[in-house]
């Protein structure tokens, strides 16, 4: 199976939500259906941030990766150890496909 590369590096095929809730964040352009709980405008914030705002295809154009934000945005499920492991390995593909 390809690989379906989020905005924001994360594995689109390798979510549990993908694809029945939500069909990758480019598909849904950047509105997955947590965000409309979670954000004022219904789009995740790192996506609107790199593709809305910015005209980058991912945050692995910014020359700003891994930003404040990028950071700050951690999955409340997830251990801050995993979150940790998470941004190093997403940066990673990122700047690889930059």
């Amino acid at each position: 199976m390809n690989q379906i590369l989020s905005s924001c590096g994360l594995l689109c095929n390798e979510c549990e939500f993908y694809p029945t809730q939500c069909a990758g964040c480019y598909r849904v352009k950047g509105a997955p259906f947590w965000a409309a709980e979670h954000t004022p405008e219904g789009i995740c914030p790192l996506y609107q941030c790199a593709v809305v705002d910015k005209k980058y295809t991912s945050c692995g154009q910014c020359p700003d990766l891994p930003c404040e934000m990028f950071l700050r945005m951690q999955d409340p499920n997830s251990t801050d150890e995993d979150h940790q492991r998470s941004l190093k390995e997403r940066v990673a593909r990122l700047k690889g496909r930059a």
